[in-house]
């Protein structure tokens, strides 16, 4: 059974911008079924195609299944089925051994930053950068799935 046991934080703006920070990746991700128990998304960057199911959130953790696919397949399917979507730049940063990836929000949540770390227990130990500031792991209204119907320009 895979497992996403993930944490996520609001950025500051002025400090992210200080960031020495590799490139990004453009992500188009889309939504084939959102509700409250589940999500099927379709991911796609420019050489990669992802599609993910994930069950309800207890805590911090959901079950979590995800599978390459075309990149051609992917548009597609968002193309022709998503419900909903959202554009962002993910960058990948290694901070004190941990892998982090940010995300700067597009379009209709263009002004959002929000960070994500997974873990392996929730009770799992970690060094926060000093860009973080509010967690929002418990707020529904930062899950992607919501911003994809719910979005941040429109709070």
């Amino acid at each position: 059974m895979g497992l996403e046991i993930e944490r996520k934080f609001l950025v500051d703006h002025e400090k992210w911008r200080q960031v020495i920070k590799p490139a990004g990746t453009h992500y188009r991700q889309g939504y084939l079924l959102n509700d409250d128990r589940r999500t099927i998304r379709v991911r796609v960057t420019d050489q990669q195609g992802f599609i993910t199911i994930k069950g309800a959130t207890s805590g911090i953790t959901r079950k979590e299944y995800e599978y390459k696919i075309p990149v051609a397949d992917g548009n597609e399917l968002l193309d022709g089925f998503a419900l909903s979507e959202v554009e962002k730049i993910r960058y990948r940063i290694d901070f004190a051994g941990k892998l982090w990836e940010v995300d700067k929000f597009l379009g209709d949540n263009e002004g959002l930053i929000m960070a994500e770390i997974e873990l392996k227990n929730e009770t799992e130990e970690f060094k926060k950068p000093g860009w973080l500031t509010m967690e929002v792991s418990d707020d529904a209204r930062y899950y992607n799935s919501n911003l994809s119907i719910h979005p941040f320009k429109k709070w």
